[in-house]
């Protein structure tokens, strides 16, 4: 009876965690080995045949590199923007002297509670190519003339997909940074205030190296979000951008595996876009000296 016992108390640790462990193997391992199988297969309603390496020579076109180049593009702009914007203003939203702090928290934080799709629909209605929309009768008033911003050009399209991601974010990453801000000690900026530091110093000294753990989490997740971009383009163009100027992986991907019906090749380019961002957040990591190699 007490061998009994104690084997049940053995597996008691096992029991708490198997709901997790089907959880990842049903969700996560078994669709990504799917993926990893599709890729050398036509995969086509009715029909699957294993084909080798044909779906990713098929991504040697121009729509995969324009998908490339835009995703590239959207991900370091949006953490050019998106990393010291909000970190600049979660430092005056910290401050003892900052007036209403916590209504501009509030005002903040309320667009990333917006749906992407209300987002998209608003953004898509403001700047539409009619003198008429929003956008084009402000920059009248200026002596600007009217412009198409959805089929303008790549600048165009590459503006309106960064402006809704600062939009709904902004908000998001202040919270993150401000929550940092509130774990660094006191005690060390008034050490530094005996000192004779200056506010900048402060920052440069004490505030930067003390959120460097958030810094880096935003800037990963910031990668995820960047390539992962896909509602924001689909919803503006409605999944045809012209030019493929709205073009992003995942946008690619839904027009191969859901649009085409070819899921080998949709699953092709996922594993692609898969090992870029691993590649890119490893890389990441490893100059923020997150990880380092055992000598």
């Amino acid at each position: 009876m007490k061998n009994l016992k104690s084997n049940l108390n053995k597996l008691n640790p096992y029991i708490f965690v198997l709901p997790l462990i089907i959880t990842i193997l049903v969700f996560y391992l078994y669709p990504v080995i799917s993926t990893i199988i599709m890729s050398f297969q036509n995969v086509v309603p009715g029909e699957t045949e294993f084909i080798g390496l044909k779906n990713y020579e098929k991504l040697g076109n121009q729509h995969f590199f324009a998908a490339v180049k835009n995703s590239f593009i959207y991900t370091i702009i949006t953490i050019a923007i998106l990393i010291p914007f909000p970190l600049i203003i979660a430092v005056f939203l910290n401050s003892d002297n900052c007036p209403g702090k916590k209504y501009f928290r509030a005002a903040f934080f309320i667009p990333s509670l917006v749906s992407v799709v209300v987002t998209g629909i608003i953004i898509r209605l403001s700047f539409a190519a009619s003198d008429k929309s929003i956008v084009n009768a402000m920059i009248g008033w200026i002596g600007i003339p009217p412009q198409s911003w959805t089929v303008e050009g790549p600048y165009h399209a590459m503006f309106l997909l960064v402006l809704i991601a600062t939009w709904r974010w902004t908000g998001i990453n202040i919270i993150y940074f401000l929550s940092g801000l509130q774990n660094i000690p006191k005690e060390l900026y008034e050490a530094a205030d005996i000192d004779g530091a200056n506010g900048i110093q402060k920052f440069l000294v004490i505030t930067l190296p003390m959120l460097k753990p958030i810094i880096i989490f935003v800037t990963t997740i910031s990668i995820f979000g960047g390539f992962s971009m896909f509602e924001e383009s689909y919803i503006i163009w409605q999944g045809n951008s012209p030019n493929n100027v709205g073009l992003t992986m995942v946008g690619y991907i839904y027009r191969k595996g859901f649009q085409s019906g070819d899921f080998g090749m949709g699953s092709a380019i996922g594993l692609v876009l898969l090992v870029i961002v691993l590649s890119i957040s490893l890389i990441q990591l490893r100059f923020w000296g997150f990880y380092k190699k055992e000598k």
